[in-house]
């Protein structure tokens, strides 16, 4: 059953790196600005500029800053109305050189004054000025930016584009700490932090991950706006049996919890905890083998759903076939019709063969009349569809719309849907599970760096193909009728029950991230047989109170021979807090599908798997 506009009632509550640098950017990268050479080159590089564009106004040298990086000391750039004409082409310009800087979570889109006033055009710019880079739908963020790092002795210099003492590349606290360290040692967690003050002191928790914690400095910022200190910045960081942490690695060992000072003085009696300060961290702990044994009959899988977006096609059409001649002239001339393959509650599906070149192909065709009143689900469906591309994501290959059909071309995946694939094993390996978490958290990581949201992840919508074995080599997302563009929390309430977030019941808005709760509760089932939310009486409204009280457990027998690592993954995606839950970044980090038991690390069509990239 879907939870859409008909059960509203019962309710209560980025892209791969570009392969080849621009213009700018290699002529930038050729100026030697630490050597004696700079000079010539800059001269040469000058001329060149001059000779080539007559005549020319002399570039406005701008420092960019990233939006919220505290860190990072900005790169300047000559920006002229010759090179950019327009105001995308320099954001695009932007977004390849900060790329290599700092960590982006999407294509720049929108450029502030360090006063927070948006620029519209290239013109606004002034020369010498510094300005603030923000991506996607992120809103300006006022902080105190690295402007002393300008350099004062030439103003007009061109900064590198690969800045000396990146936090994630280069530098770090207390020494240098390499890429290669920070990808050794950071990983996502959720630690708790005792704020200093009078007892009992209040408990608060903090996602730490690569984004925000890549250096020893970044997470005691982290930390810092978190728990909001009386005194200001966070000076000093402890761990609960009153070791100083003082390098990046300590906050990724086995302590989870820490104390958060200022300049305050320490005593000795402030690393003992009260009794409400211990219920209130043991509170937010599950652990991770738990000792629980379910009694009674195992726990089903919900009935199979359709998405109630739209209604089927006539019954007709089913049962007597859709004739090629029915088709648009455009569909005849390229592709030979086949038989149906699935039919739901709003379309029906067939097989199409490319004549020339005899490759295969979904038509999902749907029926406008019976749309009425939902037109902008069809139209916000393949208005997303078109922006995807992805080697896990269902593939738009055409769309045509008529008077009476909207006709869309997909591609084609021979293996079923994941719910047949679980209904006729019950549970996977862990393994089988890794392939399949993996290839959704690389289609989700892409598809929220674009500000997308599937808003309706669950196992009927995805699609798998099997090797000769019967073993899932690869999975895909499909159906997008309800995915949107999160330009500010959503409110509308949709979803299907079992996977629906607890911020979705609680209409308190909600992003990405429901997304991710959708994916926790499909890797819990891969691996067990059943979902961690269940009613008993097959109620709905105890189903919903169950995900909004948050707790489930690894009930044996079924969870016995299950590991640690995968349950800590599963604990940190069904967060009930959205600020707390992981990222689909956060779900590639993990140490789970870091690790080397499955040698996957391309899939059958050859991409490779790296982090939230596929290459």
């Amino acid at each position: 059953m879907e939870v859409s506009t008909h059960t509203t009632s019962t309710l209560s509550r980025s892209n791969s790196r570009t392969s080849s640098n621009s213009e700018l950017e290699k002529e930038l990268i050729d100026l030697d600005l630490s050597g004696g050479g700079a000079n010539n080159k800059s001269n040469t590089l000058k001329k060149r500029i001059s000779s080539s564009r007559t005549p020319a106004k002399k570039a406005k040298r701008i420092r960019f800053f990233r939006n919220g990086d505290k860190f990072y000391p900005g790169s300047t750039i000559p920006v002229s109305v010759e090179r950019y004409r327009s105001f995308d082409s320099l954001t695009e310009d932007l977004t390849r050189l900060l790329e290599d800087s700092v960590t982006l979570t999407g294509a720049i889109r929108a450029i502030y004054t360090l006063e927070g006033k948006k620029i519209e055009k290239v013109d606004d710019l002034e020369d010498g000025k510094c300005y603030v880079c923000s991506c996607n739908n992120e809103s300006f963020k006022r902080i105190d930016y690295n402007v002393s790092n300008t350099n004062t002795k030439n103003p007009n210099r061109l900064s590198r584009i690969i800045r000396p003492l990146s936090p994630v590349k280069n530098g770090g606290s207390n020494g240098s700490t390499p890429l290669k360290e920070i990808d050794l040692v950071v990983h996502p967690r959720i630690v708790t932090l005792i704020r200093n003050g009078v007892k009992p002191r209040k408990i608060l928790r903090l996602l730490l991950n690569k984004r925000n914690s890549p250096t020893y400095e970044h997470v005691l910022t982290a930390i810092t706006q978190c728990v909001k200190l009386d005194t200001g910045c966070v000076r000093k960081v402890f761990t609960v049996s009153g070791v100083p942490v003082q390098r990046l690695a300590q906050f990724f060992e086995e302590d989870d919890v820490f104390f958060a000072y200022g300049n305050e003085r320490v005593g000795i009696n402030d690393f003992e905890l009260e009794a409400e300060e211990s219920k209130a961290i043991a509170a937010h702990r599950k652990t991770l083998r738990s000792s629980t044994t379910r009694t009674g009959p195992k726990p089903k899988m919900p009935v199979k759903s359709h998405n109630d977006t739209f209604v089927c096609v006539d019954e007709s059409a089913l049962h007597g076939g859709i004739l090629p001649d029915s088709l648009p002239l455009e569909l005849q001339a390229k592709y030979t019709l086949g038989s149906i393959v699935g039919d739901g509650n709003f379309a029906v599906v067939l097989k199409l063969k490319d004549k020339q070149k005899n490759s295969e192909y979904a038509l999902k065709i749907i029926d406008k009349s019976k749309c009425a009143g939902k037109d902008h689900y069809l139209a916000a469906e393949i208005r997303v569809m078109k922006k995807l591309n992805h080697p896990y994501i269902i593939q738009l290959v055409h769309d045509i719309e008529t008077m009476k059909n909207m006709y869309l071309v997909l591609e084609l995946v021979r293996g079923g849907d994941l719910f047949d694939a679980i209904t006729r094993v019950t549970r996977f390996s862990e393994n089988q599970s890794k392939i399949m978490m993996k290839h959704l958290a690389s289609a989700m990581a892409y598809m929220h760096s674009l500000s997308i949201v599937h808003r309706d992840i669950k196992p009927e919508n995805l699609l798998v193909e099997l090797d000769n074995d019967g073993n899932v080599v690869l999975l895909k997302l499909g159906d997008f009728g309800l995915a949107c563009e999160v330009t500010e929390p959503l409110l509308s309430i949709c979803g299907t029950p079992t996977y629906v977030a607890p911020e979705i019941l609680m209409e308190s808005g909600y992003g990405v991230k429901i997304d991710v709760w959708a994916a926790g509760i499909i890797l819990y089932i891969l691996l067990c047989g059943f979902p961690p939310f269940v009613s008993p009486d097959n109620q709905q409204e105890q189903l919903f109170d169950a995900i909004l009280n948050g707790y489930f457990d690894f009930p044996a027998p079924y969870w016995n021979n299950i590991g640690d690592s995968v349950r800590d993954l599963i604990i940190n995606m069904l967060q009930s807090d959205p600020e707390l839950r992981f990222s689909s970044e956060d779900i590639l980090d993990h140490p789970w599908l870091t690790s080397n038991i499955v040698d996957d690390t391309r899939d059958p069509n050859g991409y490779r798997i790296f982090s939230n990239h596929v290459y």
